[in-house]
């Protein structure tokens, strides 16, 4: 009587074994152009010279590193399996837009860095889904306006880098939901100050001066003045800026017209007892020597189990014939 339970127990083994390697797949001594900690449960895919994003990513992650690459665009759904995600590193890459929906399935995450791309714009409503980011790195971009109400989800946020950009104004409101802040940088934006919509920024900046820091650094295009000097009488104009409802200033269309041409810190992040992370696909290309024999593996691996549990089955049936 002892056949049939020999050959479920067999069947079993089988099966953990299978699954234990098929969930092990992804990080493993050899091959691979990532590396993970099992532990700490930390990817780490930066300075990889990568193009796309690799597609393998253990659904447990929650720091994932992808800076200094070479990304310059995102799927809408990349990061959607990763839900554990509280770091995302996406800073030194070449990222010109952001996908809408891109974030909307990180809502444990804390940490946000996108400095130092080429972002020119944010969709509306990109990080209305972060409602526990409390760090949020938009320095170093090329960012020449803000859509209404794009941080107004983030009422837990207390550090938000906005510095080295090409913001002119923000809109009305930008900052009013974000009750726990306590650091803006807003310097080195050619903010104009001639313009009537500087005025909520100025008298922003004058009614949280002493509790949220950095915010006096703000000067006016030109460096003439400070933001939060600025007066009605100075900000006179309705001014109106490219991809906005309203028309362009005269100053600005006459400049145009005329014109002959067309120190933030890095967090700590264990490094220790990585393991290679394979599992890595770009589109468009081929796949390395490594990964081949990954599939190859896999495959055979298949293989040799469905040929184990066909056999375990026949002796079942056998058995219990002669029985």
């Amino acid at each position: 009587m002892m056949g049939p339970v020999l050959a479920a127990c067999l069947l079993i083994i089988l099966s953990t074994a299978w699954i234990s390697q098929a969930n092990g797949a992804t990080c493993k001594k050899d091959g691979g152009v990532c590396t993970c900690n099992d532990q700490t449960k930390n990817v780490d895919c930066s300075s990889k010279g990568l193009t796309a994003i690799p597609s393998n990513i253990p659904v447990e992650t929650t720091e994932l590193r992808l800076e200094y690459n070479s990304l310059s665009k995102l799927s809408p759904t990349v990061f959607h399996r990763l839900t554990k995600l509280r770091l995302l590193y996406l800073n030194d890459n070449q990222l010109q837009t952001l996908p809408a929906s891109v974030f909307d399935h990180l809502t444990k995450l804390t940490i946000l860095w996108l400095y130092n791309n080429q972002l020119q714009s944010l969709p509306k409503g990109v990080f209305d889904s972060l409602t526990k980011l409390t760090y949020l790195s938009l320095g170093d971009n090329q960012l020449q306006r803000l859509p209404n109400g794009v941080f107004d989800k983030l009422t837990s946020l207390n550090d938000l880098r906005l510095q080295t950009n090409q913001l002119r104004s923000v809109p009305e409101g930008a900052f009013d939901y974000l009750s726990s802040l306590s650091l803006v940088t807003l310097d080195t934006n050619p903010w104009d100050c001639s313009c009537r919509d500087i005025l909520y920024l100025s008298n922003w900046i004058r009614e949280k001066k002493g509790t949220v820091s950095n915010i006096e650094a703000a000067e006016c295009d030109g460096g003439t003045k400070a933001v939060l000097e600025i007066t009605e009488e100075e900000a006179a104009e309705d001014c109106v800026y490219p991809n906005t409802t309203t028309a362009i200033p005269t100053t600005i269309i006459t400049t145009l017209a005329s014109s002959n041409d067309d120190d933030i810190p890095e967090l700590p992040v264990p490094q220790e007892n990585f393991q290679k992370f394979l599992g890595y696909q770009e589109p468009d290309h081929l796949p390395t020597q490594p990964q081949c024999l990954m599939s190859i593996s896999g495959y055979l691996g298949l293989m040799m189990f469905f040929v184990l549990i066909s056999a375990a089955i026949l002796y079942v049936i056998h058995f219990l014939k002669k029985a």
